[in-house]
């Protein structure tokens, strides 16, 4: 009861800050974030910081996560996919709002922690693999929505604006600013939001 209080309280506490709907609300609340914050580091379960999960990652912090949930727009879709796993918590919120979550991991140590933790909070619909973000999941588009969740250098990889519906959406932070793209029948009408740091997106992967 303690701990469903306390995830209620830290929903209610990312809302004031960043507006969510009831359901995305809903999503913090249930997610159990201390499953997804390094040994020693539980403490810092409800604290609105990033924190570190090993090789030189980070888990977002909540106000990025419900910041780039927000401006995926997920009502209505289907499928998203999100590159760059990392703990999994961003994928966790997600499989609480759509049908399907597809994330991909470079860094092989990382997938296998996120795949356990899925597994334990029986989250069946996140499909989860160990490869190069950089090129998606072609087996599985198009995608509704697609989400990167590290700093894109340059331009956004062609292969992932490929692996978008028409009226679909893709949220990355490019350039230290997120910039959502919506795809139109020819074309993309891009958006950028506002400034936010990340780790960058990097090609190839990472064996344990």
């Amino acid at each position: 009861m303690a701990q469903d209080q306390a995830r209620a309280a830290f929903a209610r506490k990312i809302a004031e800050k960043t507006p969510l709907s009831r359901e995305a609300q809903n999503a913090f609340e249930t997610i159990d974030r201390s499953l997804f914050i390094p040994s020693g580091l539980e403490w810092l379960t409800y604290s609105l910081n990033a924190l570190p999960i090993g090789a030189n990652q980070w888990i977002s912090s909540p106000l990025t996560v419900a910041k780039m949930t927000s401006l995926l727009k997920v009502e209505n879709a289907d499928s998203v996919l999100e590159i760059g796993c990392g703990s999994g918590y961003q994928a966790a919120i997600l499989s609480k709002l759509v049908r399907r979550v597809f994330t991909v991991e470079r860094i092989e140590r990382l997938l296998n922690e996120a795949k356990m933790r899925f597994k334990a909070l029986g989250l069946h619909n996140i499909n989860a693999r160990f490869g190069d973000g950089s090129d998606g999941w072609p087996q599985y588009a198009p995608f509704d929505r697609v989400l990167i969740s590290c700093s894109v250098d340059g331009e956004v990889p062609k292969k992932l604006l490929d692996q978008l519906v028409v009226g679909g959406v893709l949220v990355a932070p490019v350039g230290g600013v997120i910039r959502r793209f919506t795809k139109r029948s020819l074309g993309f009408r891009e958006e950028d939001m506002e400034a936010r740091a990340f780790v960058p997106l990097l090609s190839g992967t990472a064996p344990a």
